[in-house]
């Protein structure tokens, strides 16, 4: 597991980078891993003194899922032109946990759960609410999908949004998903769905928003990683 900041290697410029890589798990992590470990999903005072640049506005922790068919390509999609934040660009599936789904609905507690409790229930949620955001938003079954395994976290430098991605396996083909994301439950969100190689998509990856080109980055690491361990 690592910690860094660079700049964005994937469709940015090094002299004003897009992304922050905050953390960089390339081997992955399963929830059973990840709550056998320091809770990294609450643990943010590396990060602290970026958020105060946005204090006054809402700053959540946002997830993004790297979704592969069957026939080895990225899920990939375009946002509609009439959402208010990035327009057009492309994305991969996400958008954000929520608490009040493991029954956290302020920064307090009323003292029945203790910090551990509240730790794993966050941690769990982590996990639940991406395999909700990809169904809802590109229409496939629950049952299509593997396991969600983190990868790391990237942070957009735009405005400090961190967004944790996972890698997610599906085994559906391409064509399927195709069928599928015509009924998406979210599907208003974005105007069109596409799938790519690993070279398409560092094609479109100037027309992603800074963190999932993160994301990107990631899913990159965790390639090359599989490809030293064989």
């Amino acid at each position: 597991m690592e910690t860094s900041e660079r700049p964005s290697e994937i469709g940015g410029c090094h002299d004003r980078p897009a992304f922050k890589l905050l953390l960089s798990c390339p081997l992955g992590l399963s929830p059973s891993e990840e709550s056998s470990t320091k809770p990294i999903f609450v643990q943010w005072t590396k990060v602290q003194d970026d958020w105060r640049r946005c204090q006054h506005t809402s700053n959540p922790l946002g997830n993004g899922a790297i979704v592969v068919t069957s026939d080895e390509e990225v899920v990939v999609l375009q946002r509609s032109t009439n959402v208010g934040e990035f327009p057009g660009h492309f994305v991969f599936p996400g958008g954000h946990p929520e608490p009040q789904e493991v029954g956290i609905i302020s920064h307090h507690t009323d003292g029945e759960l203790t910090h551990q409790m509240v730790n794993r229930k966050v941690s769990q949620e982590m996990f639940d609410s991406i395999i909700r955001e990809v169904v809802e938003e590109i229409g496939v079954p629950t049952a299509s999908l593997g396991k969600p395994v983190f990868i790391g976290i990237s942070q957009r430098v735009l405005n400090v949004r961190p967004t944790a991605f996972f890698f997610i396996k599906c085994d559906l083909p391409s064509k399927d998903i195709q069928q599928l994301y015509c009924s998406a439950q979210d599907g208003y969100e974005s105007t069109q769905l596409y799938t790519m190689s690993m070279s398409n998509l560092a094609d479109i990856a100037s027309k992603m928003p800074g963190c999932h080109q993160g994301g990107l980055a990631l899913y990159k690491l965790m390639v090359d990683a599989a490809k030293e361990n064989r």
